[in-house]
């Protein structure tokens, strides 16, 4: 969405109001462009109509945010009503056939996820559902559960347990860690001992304000590894295997991942001597969307190439309760 039509210079079209309630969500011209695809530029343009429309300044920026006015407050409610009404009305009446279909679908990832499932799935798709596209959107998740809602996101992958209000979820499989390290570290056969594994330097993925549970275990590295050890954060996974190839440290990744690069980079695994939670890899989205036929066909699509055996032997009804 680089534009925003104007037919008529008093119209207000379904894009402002989806505009509207991204601001309300994000609070952030930066943000909000990102969400929407849009040039800030673009958006401040969207703004100054809506503002005009409305008679009302609608956002105030107050410090690094845009706080609403009461009157884009009493207008939350109304112009979220009427975007589900649109939208449901869609799916409900318009049909999908993956094979014809020219539809995107977004998915929140963090990097991770991407790696591990897209090449895959874009191969699944090039063959069952080429015109298919796939964007993948991977920002700060604190508003996931209302991207979710809005159709700004179809679904989201990873370990999000905090979703409930009106989020459905499916068990994909459980994850656990690997620490990778490159293959002549000269300290390699001792790193099974827990002294010796947390005298190393270690490289820390950080996932702050992405929602994800892996805050947990790097929580818990936090807490085993001296701080003077941990000489780098990075926020993502393949980062953090790109120094290990580097250097001496050691990175901790999700099992799945580690593994799936360690030969690639010619990196060792190795298991962590420490006590890290484990992950519940899942597909999530919004109860509105359940019964949508694309939807219903994206999801069974990464169920039936990413679910593992273990995962749904203890995963039913998933689908049904959450939300």
């Amino acid at each position: 969405m680089d534009t925003i039509p104007q037919r008529h210079e008093d119209e207000l079209s379904l894009n402002y109001l989806l505009v509207l309630d991204v601001l309300l969500s994000e609070r952030s011209l930066t943000k909000a462009a990102r969400v929407l695809n849009l040039t800030q530029p673009a958006l401040s343009k969207t703004l100054a109509r809506l503002r005009h429309l409305f008679g009302d300044p609608l956002f105030i920026r107050v410090g690094l945010r845009m706080e609403p006015t009461p009157k884009a407050l009493e207008l939350g409610e109304p112009v979220r009503a009427i975007l589900q009404s649109v939208r449901a009305l869609r799916s409900d009446h318009v049909s999908f056939d993956p094979r014809t279909s020219q539809r995107s679908f977004s998915f929140f990832l963090l990097d991770a996820g991407a790696s591990q499932m897209l090449p895959l799935l874009l191969s699944r798709l090039a063959e069952e559902a080429p015109g298919i596209l796939v964007q993948v959107v991977n920002t700060d998740a604190t508003h996931l559960d209302i991207w979710l809602e809005n159709g700004l996101v179809d679904l989201a992958i990873g370990s999000f347990p905090r979703l409930t209000q009106s989020i459905r979820h499916q068990l994909l499989w459980h994850e656990t860690y690997g620490a990778v390290v490159r293959k002549d570290h000269p300290r390699l056969a001792q790193l099974g001992e827990p002294g010796a594994f947390v005298a190393e330097k270690h490289v820390l993925v950080s996932t702050a304000a992405t929602g994800h549970e892996h805050l947990s275990a790097e929580r818990a590295i936090e807490a085993a590894v001296p701080h003077t050890n941990i000489v780098c954060r990075v926020p993502s996974f393949a980062t953090a295997a790109l120094i290990a190839r580097r250097s001496d440290a050691v990175a901790i990744l999700p099992l799945t991942l580690a593994r799936a690069i360690c030969e690639g980079l010619d990196l060792a695994v190795v298991p962590p001597p420490l006590a890290l939670p484990r992950l519940d890899i899942a597909q999530y989205w919004h109860d509105r969307v359940h019964r949508e036929p694309g939807n219903q066909w994206i999801r069974a699509l990464v169920h039936r190439h990413f679910a593992r055996h273990d995962a749904v032997a203890g995963a039913a009804g998933d689908a049904n309760v959450v939300g």
